[in-house]
């Protein structure tokens, strides 16, 4: 039943992308996932951390921010096609969330993208790179291509000629594991991929101090290929008493590029499941099949 859940999530976000022009609301949505809407809002609220009107409130306003930047279209126009009755309930919700009214984030983030250099890895706090092959795989914060608020980050392999099967690059960050011991943790956040060759994935490891694996979850068997816009996903592990570091962060094989934003760490109840990789089993048939060798 978890991994229904977290397939009905996925369907369910890729269908507010896909309407977010749209008037969404919590029965529309929960009718499409094929659920009540009480029970819908609950299973939601519960694997994503945020409402679905949350949801749908922020990656409206984030539309409306990328309209805005990329655009030339009036703020009036903006704020009816997402659905707000008045240029000022828009301009209200906007600041709540940017901080600056629309025009203001208009002209002021214009001028911020065009004076800007390029980010790099070595310049995304916290973060680096690393794989098979890091030289090959390229990180840099993006302006104009985001989930929620001003950017997010990107990963794309940017060497000439095809990647052989093994390679891959990573942008991963480590931190000390004493303030989570023998608690669930959920690492968790938003990708968007443009022509994933291989495969992508979020991933989180637990070690302890002689760097024995203690857990985990690559998403290497619920992975993502291809194209596919903004949906939520996570990996979830017990981080026993013994643990010492926990690594996490995106991967990305082959050719193509990947966008994560949005990201969560953050403790999780015992109903939710874990999803490390090493308690995956095979599905055994229940008994012993064709003894005599006469099927």
């Amino acid at each position: 039943m978890p991994s229904l859940y977290y397939e009905v999530i996925h369907k369910s976000i890729d269908f507010i992308e896909r309407h977010l022009d749209e008037e969404l609301n919590l029965d529309r949505i929960a009718r499409e996932a094929g659920f009540s809407k009480f029970h819908f809002h609950r299973i939601f609220q519960k694997y994503v951390g945020k409402s679905p009107a949350e949801y749908i409130r922020t990656r409206k306003l984030s539309s409306a921010a990328y309209l805005l930047l990329n655009s030339e279209e009036r703020i009036l126009d903006i704020a009816v096609h997402y659905g707000f009755e008045s240029q000022e309930a828009f301009t209200r919700a906007f600041k709540g969330l940017y901080a600056l009214p629309p025009a203001e984030y208009r002209a002021q983030m214009k001028l911020l993208i065009q004076e800007s250099e390029e980010f790099t890895m070595s310049e995304i706090k916290g973060w680096l790179i690393t794989g098979t092959a890091p030289g090959n795989y390229k990180a840099a914060l993006d302006m104009q291509i985001y989930h929620k608020g001003r950017n997010s980050v990107s990963l794309e392999r940017t060497a000439d000629g095809s990647p052989d099967d093994s390679e891959f690059g990573t942008l991963m960050q480590q931190f000390d594991a004493k303030n989570y011991l023998g608690k669930r943790m959920r690492f968790a956040g938003f990708i968007r991929t443009s022509e994933v060759t291989g495969w992508c994935g979020l991933w989180m490891r637990i070690d302890d101090k002689l760097q024995n694996l203690l857990g985990f979850d690559n998403m290497q068997y619920r992975n993502i290929k291809g194209t596919n816009d903004w949906n939520y996903y996570a990996c979830v592990l017990d981080i026993p008493e013994e643990a010492d570091c926990i690594n996490i962060g995106i991967l990305l094989t082959g050719s193509g590029k990947v966008w994560l934003d949005d990201c969560t760490f953050e403790e999780v109840g015992m109903d939710i499941p874990v999803t490390d990789v090493r308690t995956r089993t095979q599905n055994f048939p229940l008994e012993p099949q064709n003894l005599k060798f006469e099927a």
